[in-house]
């Protein structure tokens, strides 16, 4: 007979991890989590519709009514001043601070509070829609898992924390499935973020996975019914890629190591910022917005390109940089990495937004300003870039390998084992080159009596 260690007793037997699978109310949980997909997807759709349609109207539509043949090569820099004020005053007024700080990185906490979702989504709409260089993402995390929270709780007010977690999770499944191009990728992405593992991990997983496969069938039906797409992330005629050479693994170290410390650089900076934009909220904004403006703009002017490719996350415009790669020489593709990392360094201290695409956009052009080296083809360069970049600023190894292979598709699965490699390497350093947590001071023994 087995005992305790210390008291004699009988050991306790072992408890079932997955228990809770068994019960009726985790069956409640999976139907809440299906039907939750459904609503939550659909917001998630009309954010991302309201952001395509708010970007030509400002850039193209309205500069047209005012009188102008085309859109001036000023224009960003008053669109990005507005955008400041708008995201500084709501930042400043608006319930939960329109959401956390893009510069800390992916949260995937919590789910927010009702009263926060509003300020979340304006903020959110004044950055992506004015041309700031971040993604979507991060606000339809905050949305997704808000909502189906909200929906839990006006159901069952006295829902347990747990149940709370695997909706609140379940909703963010939903809303950025969809975005990424697949469920599985999206269920991956915030398994890392969140830090789940064990057993715990598939309880939570599971009614995520339902919720975000049905949210793809109502993106993919949103966007057919009404003409506007998907918004997925993906990529057309991406061309073969031929079996790694010894070569190209030479160059997924260099690629790595390259892009921690490019990473290294945008997020000490954007610490840096973030700090001096928090106590001057709306001036700071608005300067921070006339930065991401002129960076565009120096772009624009020194070479034949539009400011956009400076402006926005980099999400539709990966695929044109990748299809038209020979009207880019390298001179072009080095100034664009300038320009865009810089704006997205500082559009990470003041604006609402997310951090994934704009990363993905900076590792695929400098991947293909590698390629104009000797040993690197186009496709190797870009997918070691894409999945170098990610990891560099997200910290999420497993996410930044599917990003780059799903990305490209059977092309993809050719060059994994070179994104593998500059993943690792990327990952490697960042952590290296990323201060640790300071030491908390040893506990200082109570004093003895004295007598």
């Amino acid at each position: 007979m087995s005992v305790g260690p210390h008291d004699g007793a009988p050991a306790a037997p072992p408890q079932d991890p997955y228990a809770m699978v068994r019960t009726r109310a985790y069956a409640k949980l999976l139907a809440m989590a299906a039907l939750i997909g459904v609503p939550v997807c659909a917001v998630a759709f009309g954010f991302l519709a309201l952001v395509g349609e708010l970007e030509p109207l400002i850039y193209t539509d309205l500069p047209k009514s005012l009188g102008f043949s085309g859109t001036p090569l000023w224009w960003p820099l008053p669109m990005l001043a507005v955008a400041g004020v708008l995201v500084g005053l709501s930042i400043r007024h608006l319930p939960g601070g329109c959401g956390h700080e893009p510069a800390d990185g992916l949260a995937v906490g919590g789910a927010p509070a009702l009263s926060a979702l509003p300020g979340i989504a304006f903020a959110a709409l004044a950055t992506l829609s004015f041309g700031v260089v971040l993604g979507p993402e991060a606000p339809l995390i905050a949305l997704g898992g808000g909502l189906a929270v909200g929906a839990l709780r006006l159901v069952q007010r006295d829902a347990p924390e747990q149940a709370v977690a695997v909706v609140g999770a379940a909703g963010s499944f939903a809303a950025v499935s969809a975005l990424l191009g697949s469920p599985l990728l999206g269920a991956f992405l915030l398994m890392e973020a969140s830090g789940l593992g064990g057993a715990m991990l598939g309880v939570v997983l599971v009614p995520g996975l339902l919720a975000a496969g049905i949210g793809a069938l109502i993106f993919v039906g949103l966007g057919d019914w009404t003409g506007l797409g998907t918004y997925s992330l993906e990529l057309h005629h991406v061309p073969h890629a031929a079996q790694p050479t010894v070569p190209e693994f030479g160059w997924a170290l260099v690629i790595g190591l390259l892009a921690a410390f490019a990473a290294t650089g945008v997020r000490r900076l954007a610490l840096l910022l973030k700090g001096r934009v928090a106590r001057n909220r709306v001036p700071a904004s608005v300067a921070m917005g006339l930065v991401v403006g002129a960076l565009a703009v120096l772009f624009a002017a020194v070479t034949d390109k539009p400011s956009s490719e400076v402006l926005y996350s980099g999400q539709t415009a990966l695929g044109a940089l990748f299809g038209k790669s020979g009207d880019y020489s390298a001179g072009v593709l080095v100034l664009l990495v300038a320009c865009k990392g810089l704006a997205y360094s500082v559009s990470l201290s003041a604006f609402r937004g997310g951090p994934i695409f704009p990363s993905l956009f900076l590792g695929a052009a400098g991947g293909m300003a590698l390629s104009h080296l000797p040993g690197l083809p186009l496709t190797s360069g870009f997918a070691m870039g894409v999945g170098a970049m990610c990891v560099a600023m997200l910290k999420l190894p497993m996410t930044s390998v599917l990003l780059a292979t799903l990305l490209l598709g059977h092309s993809g699965l050719t060059v994994m084992p070179l994104v593998i490699v500059a993943v690792v390497v990327a990952y490697v350093t960042i952590l290296r080159l990323t201060p640790g947590p300071a030491p908390q001071p040893a506990p200082q023994p109570a004093p003895q009596p004295t007598g």
